[in-house]
């Protein structure tokens, strides 16, 4: 299978690196502690340049996610599901991936990350049906967003 290769940039090619050693990371900002993904230059909250990475659990809630049946990249197979999950250790961050579930995602659903390598560059973070352990709060009551 075909995969869509994300184009590193300044900000964002040591969260790939770290994916790549099956790291999960957010950054956090030195000034102001707010937590963000995508990885920024400044915090968008308190403008601080100064920020480090903090490993978080590889888990969260689907928040939504959408059935693509358009073509975009050759090679690969339509229809394919790509999940929208609000991660539990950030409520007000995001992260997009395939879905690896054997039936289709569910609104709130617990997941957690499947690595996906594709090759010595590059590691794609997957979700799948987590198992219920009980400790993953699927509706969270104080969301905050990662400002």
């Amino acid at each position: 299978m075909a995969a869509y290769r994300p184009a590193f940039d300044r900000d964002s090619r040591p969260w790939w690196e770290r994916v790549g050693r099956r790291e999960f990371a957010v950054q956090e900002c030195d000034g102001c502690g707010a937590a963000r993904f995508p990885a920024r230059a400044f915090c968008p909250a308190c403008r601080t340049e100064a920020w480090h990475w903090r490993e978080v659990e590889p888990e969260g809630v689907v928040e939504s996610w959408i059935v693509n049946h358009q073509p975009f990249m050759p090679g690969l197979a339509e229809p394919y599901v790509v999940v929208m999950v609000r991660l539990a250790a950030v409520p007000g961050c995001f992260v997009y991936g395939n879905w690896r579930g054997d039936r289709p995602p569910e609104p709130g659903e617990r997941v957690r990350v499947a690595y996906r390598r594709i090759d010595e560059e590059l590691t794609l973070v997957d979700w799948e049906p987590a198992e219920d352990d009980g400790n993953l709060d699927t509706h969270p009551a104080r969301r905050t967003s990662s400002r």
